[in-house]
C-alpha cells in the first residue's frame, strides 16, 4: 500500500515502478522474499493491541458522553460523533508507528539501509528533529481517523441494527458479526484513503520538502498526477480491510461476552 502510494510519477515515455497491486505484489516478493511484504510491521505490531482497546474505549466514551440515561439508544449521526472520538485517541497511537512503517517500507523499496529496524528509525528521527519528528503527519493522521473511524464506528452499528431481528444484537450469529465488521472496514477505508494517501507522502518525504504541510502534498499530487492519485493503493487497501476488520469486530464482541459473562455488574 505504501510502496504505491509513495512511488513517483515515472519520466516521459518509462513505466512506472509498480502497475498496480498484483505487480508490486510479485515484483516485492521476487526481490526481498516474503520477508520483504511484511517490512515496517513491527511498529503497528507493537502498537495494535494498545491501539484498538483506546479505539473501542474511545468509541464507548462517545457514546457516554452522549447517553443521559445508560440504556439511551443514539442516533446514527451521535454514532458516527463517538466513532470520531475514538480517532482522535488512537491518533496518539498511531502517528509514531506509522511514521516508522512508511520510512521503513520505502527504504526496502529504494534499496538503501538507513533504518536497521523499527527502534533504530525511532532513535535515528529523535535524533534528528525531537519528537516533531517522530510525530510527523500527526495532523494528516488526524485527518485520516476522524472521520473514517466515524465512519467506521458508525456503519458497525447500522449493519448491526439491520442484521439483528427486533434489535436482539445478543443474538447476531458469527457470520453476521464478520460480515458487518468486514463492510465497516471498508466504509472505513473509502473514507481514509485519501489521507492517507497524504499522510504517507508527507512523512516519507525529506525534510523542508512540503514547508507548507498536507497542502504542499495536495498540489503536487493533483498538478503532476490527477484527483485519482489521491486514490493509489485502492486494491491493496481493500483485499486487506474486510478480513482484517472482520476480525477485529468479532473479536471485540467475543471480548465483551465473556466480561458480561465473568463480571455482569461491571
Amino acid at each position: 500500500q505504501v510502496r504505491l502510494q509513495t512511488q513517483p510519477k515515472p519520466p516521459p515515455g518509462q513505466a512506472p515502478l509498480s502497475s498496480g497491486t498484483l505487480d508490486c505484489f510479485r515484483k516485492t516478493l521476487l526481490r526481498e522474499g516474503v520477508r520483504g511484504l511484511y517490512k515496517g510491521m513491527a511498529a503497528p505490531i507493537v502498537g495494535v493491541t494498545p491501539m484498538f482497546a483506546v479505539c473501542f474505549f474511545g468509541f464507548g466514551l462517545g457514546k457516554k458522553l452522549q447517553q443521559r440515561k445508560p440504556d439511551d439508544i443514539l442516533t446514527y449521526p451521535q454514532l458516527f460523533a463517538a466513532g470520531m472520538l475514538s480517532g482522535v485517541f488512537t491518533t496518539a497511537i498511531m502517528a509514531p508507528g506509522e511514521r516508522i512503517k512508511c520510512l521503513l517500507q520505502i527504504q526496502a523499496a529504494s534499496g538503501e539501509t538507513k533504518y536497521s529496524g523499527p527502534l533504530d528509525c525511532a532513535k535515528q528521527l529523535y535524533r534528528e528533529a525531537g519528537v516533531r519528528g517522530v510525530y510527523k503527519g500527526t495532523v494528516l493522521t488526524l485527518m485520516r481517523d476522524v472521520p473514517a473511524s466515524g465512519m467506521y464506528f458508525m456503519t458497525y452499528e447500522w449493519l448491526k441494527n439491520i442484521l439483528t431481528p427486533q434489535g436482539k444484537v445478543s443474538d447476531l450469529s458469527v457470520p453476521r458479526i464478520l460480515f458487518a465488521g468486514g463492510l465497516a472496514g471498508i466504509f472505513n477505508w473509502a473514507v481514509a484513503i485519501p489521507p492517507d494517501v497524504l499522510k504517507s507522502r508527507f512523512q516519507t518525504a525529506p525534510a523542508g520538502k512540503y514547508p507548507n504541510g498536507f497542502r504542499d502534498v495536495l498540489r503536487e499530487l493533483i498538478r503532476e498526477e490527477g484527483v485519482a492519485s489521491l486514490y493509489k493503493g485502492f486494491t491493496a487497501v481493500m483485499i486487506r480491510a474486510f478480513p482484517a476488520n472482520a476480525a477485529c469486530f468479532l473479536g471485540f464482541e467475543v471480548a465483551m461476552k465473556f466480561l458480561n459473562w465473568i463480571a455482569p455488574g461491571l
